[in-house]
């Protein structure tokens, strides 16, 4: 159970503490597109995501989308951050995860993938020895797949809640 386990949550991605993840090595930045950055029904990202990328950016990190949907749902949002993506890419299977590694030239512990769902993110993260960072799904509407990961998300989550290790909106780093 301990690899649906996430190493930070935090309330979204604007919250979570970057200097912190810098400081513990972490060069490459690997986000979640559905709900992790953006709604499902955004086809663009807006301006505040523009400038947060370009903040990330300034700060030395490489960021990098890996995400289920296809290249026609990813492309205007590789496009619009300037940034590298990997569509299609089955979370939590580790193949565009590995290609990540080899593209960038990183360890494991220099990565952290940040998502929404503890099946397909942390998951992923953790099987690849990535740091793995839950945010809160920004939007309740999600893809027809993605329900059933919810339930099964509730489960781990309640199983996690009454062992006391987690808890939904005690965030930490």
């Amino acid at each position: 159970m301990s690899l649906f386990l996430p190493d930070v949550y935090q309330k979204s991605i604007y919250s979570i503490n970057y200097e912190s993840l810098k400081t513990a090595g972490v060069r490459v930045l690997i986000f979640d597109l559905d709900n992790t950055i953006v709604p499902i029904t955004a086809n663009e990202p807006n301006k505040r995501l523009k400038d947060f990328f370009e903040d990330i950016k300034n700060m030395g990190f490489t960021p990098v989308l890996v995400s289920n949907s296809g290249q026609k749902r990813v492309e205007p949002f590789k496009e619009g951050l300037f940034v590298d993506a990997a569509c299609n890419a089955m979370k939590p299977l580790k193949r565009k995860y590995k290609k990540v590694l080899t593209v960038y030239h990183v360890k494991p512990y220099e990565v952290a993938a940040i998502g929404d769902q503890i099946l397909t993110d942390v998951l992923g993260a953790n099987r690849m020895g990535f740091v793995s960072v839950l945010v809160n799904q920004i939007s309740t509407n999600d893809f027809s797949r993605t329900k059933f990961n919810r339930i099964v998300e509730n489960m781990i989550l309640n199983h996690y809640t009454k062992k006391g290790v987690f808890k939904r909106g005690e965030y930490y780093e």
